[in-house]
Parts: structure tokens; C-alpha cells; sequence
């Protein structure tokens, strides 16, 4: 793949830039740029670098007369228009690893903390009240965990949960048993995930079968008490559903590391006690970027020598006779 000159429209790591450059690609940054800018400036470049704060429209990809690939440093790619891509011949390629470890932490790390009401007893002891008995919480061991996607994040959640003794089920219409089943996890239907479990954790990309997949009528199917955790991507839960669930304790609480609009505007959600928010944290370690920022230069690296690579998310749908 003939690429010289490469745009980089979000913050990222500084080994990125220094990989691609050392590669004797045009590389120029620009994460505070607009999208009226890039929609300016982007036919003087053959690909563009995103994160998750820029969204590559079908204008876009169509004013990109020289664009040949965007390259996202992380997992979802749902801020592409990957049908507009691929009309126009354009690879889409992301990083499908690298934040595998850092979002299935925080989301151990959510389901560990609302069990046991710990951002609600932090934040009293931080107030000066010294007050044990309101926040009695529960243990995971021997609750039921069901993991909704069970790609790359979904199963390491279910391998860890695990050692806390949780008895985890899963669904997942893509992802086969012969995956699932080795790990421990039983794969169910999505009604049994609703019926049987005590916490849902979320781990599927926004796409229109998935916008609030967890709503009013499936809140009403779950377990009194039950805890919902979504560090995947806002929208796959119905905000409102969810704070009338935790306001009737329908749901016993919940933790959102991603929201329907970021920053989030509901006040009231984000002031409900029973709610533990972070601000879209999923791949912010050091470790995560690291490995983000090592896995997508080397995957444009290897296109620029017409080598394959296993990022290529709409591959399979192009010819491409540059990926022997």
C-alpha cells in the first residue's frame, strides 16, 4: 500500500508518531482538530489515524480523494462509516488486542466495587462520616455473572470472575461454543442472561441490534437486585431505564464507564447514589497504550510492505491485491 503522508486527528501516545516516522512516513498531528478541518485537508493525505474522540464520516472518507486507510488505535470501530469505506476502497484497520487486559480490569474492577458499595463508602468517609452499617454490600462468590459478548473482553472477564468462584454464563450470537466452553463459561441464550443473572456485564459494539439492548422491558426481566456494568460503549444502555431501575431497586446499582453523550448531561443519573460513573476510562492505562500504539505501527508498517495483518476489519470485503 502506497502511503506517504499520514494525519493524526486524537491524542495519542508519542511512540506512535516516532514509530511511523522512523518509518519514513509524513506524519502530521493535529488532536484538536475539527471536523470542518479535516473535511478541508483531508485529500492531502493517504491515511488518517483516529482514536475514539474523532468521527470519520462518509464526507470524509469522500473528500479523502487520496485516502487509503484509516488505522484505529483501539478495538471499536464504530465512529468509521466502514460501508462508506468500503465503497470507496478504503481499509479500515484497528488495534483489536492492545486494550484487551485494561477494559476487562476496569470492568473487574466495577463489578468488585459496586458488590461492595465502595465509591459510595469512599466518598462518605471522604465527607468526615465514619458510617459502616449503610454500606453493607455482597459477595460475587457464588453469584452468577452473565456476560453479554463474548469476544476478546467478554472471556477474559469470565476467566477472572472465575477465580472470585462466580458462576459465569454468557451469550453470544457470533462467537462460538468451542471458544466459550474450554474457559468454564456456560453459553446460554440471551433470556436465560436475563433470568439467571445476579450482575450483566456488557461487552458488544454499538450497532442498531445493540442500542438499548439493556431497556425497560429487559430490566423488568432480570433478578431483583440485580447490577449492570457497561464499559463497552454508550448507548447499549438506556440511561433512563436504567435510573428509574435504580431509583424502584429494581437494579441494585450500577457502573458506567460509557455513556449516550460524553461528557454525560443526565445530572440526575450521575447524581444517583446507587451509580458508580467513570469518565470512558476502559483503555486509559499506560500498559493499554503501550500496546495500542506498538500493535497499529506495525500494522501500517506491514501494509506499506503489502503484508497482511489482523486488524483489517473490512478486508474481506475489498480487493485488495496489495495483502499477499
Amino acid at each position: 500500500m502506497d502511503i506517504k503522508k499520514i494525519l493524526i486527528t486524537d491524542e495519542v501516545s508519542d511512540k506512535i508518531v516516532q514509530g511511523l516516522r522512523a518509518a519514513d512516513l509524513q506524519v502530521d498531528l493535529a488532536s484538536d482538530i475539527t471536523p470542518q478541518r479535516i473535511l478541508s485537508i483531508i485529500q492531502n493525505y493517504d491515511a488518517v489515524l483516529i482514536r475514539s474522540r474523532t468521527t470519520i464520516t462518509r464526507q470524509i472518507i469522500e473528500a479523502g480523494k487520496n485516502l487509503k486507510l484509516i488505522a484505529r488505535a483501539g478495538v471499536g470501530v464504530d465512529n468509521v462509516d466502514i460501508e462508506a469505506a468500503t465503497e470507496r476502497s478504503v481499509l479500515v484497520i484497528n488495534a483489536p488486542n492492545g486494550n484487551t487486559v485494561s477494559a476487562c480490569e476496569l470492568t473487574c474492577a466495577h463489578i468488585l466495587s459496586i458488590s461492595r458499595n465502595m465509591y459510595q463508602a469512599t466518598k462518605s468517609l471522604k465527607d468526615g462520616v465514619w458510617n459502616r452499617k449503610d454500606f453493607v454490600g455482597v459477595e460475587v462468590a457464588q453469584k452468577t455473572l452473565g456476560i453479554i459478548g463474548l469476544g476478546r473482553i467478554g472471556r477474559e472477564v469470565g476467566k477472572r470472575m472465575k477465580a472470585f468462584e462466580m458462576e459465569v454464563i454468557g451469550y453470544d450470537p457470533v462467537t462460538p461454543k468451542s471458544l466459550v466452553e474450554p474457559l468454564g463459561i456456560e453459553f446460554v441464550s440471551l433470556e436465560e442472561i436475563w433470568k439467571r443473572s445476579d450482575c450483566i456485564t456488557i461487552h458488544v459494539p454499538l450497532i442498531p441490534e445493540t442500542k438499548h439492548l439493556i431497556n425497560k422491558e429487559t430490566i423488568e426481566k432480570c433478578k431483583d437486585g440485580v447490577m449492570i456494568v457497561n464499559c463497552a460503549r454508550g448507548g447499549i444502555v438506556d440511561e433512563q431505564a436504567l435510573l428509574n431501575g435504580l431509583i424502584s431497586r429494581k437494579v441494585h446499582a450500577a457502573a458506567l464507564d460509557v455513556f449516550e453523550e460524553e461528557p454525560p448531561m443526565n445530572e440526575e443519573l450521575l447524581r444517583n447514589p446507587y451509580l458508580n460513573p467513570t469518565p470512558h476510562l476502559g483503555a486509559s492505562t499506560k500498559d493499554g497504550q503501550r500496546r495500542v500504539g506498538e500493535e497499529i505501527v506495525d500494522e501500517i508498517i506491514k501494509l506499506t510492505k503489502g503484508e497482511k495483518i489482523p486488524g483489517a476489519v473490512n478486508a474481506n470485503r475489498l480487493i485488495i491485491p496489495f495483502l499477499k
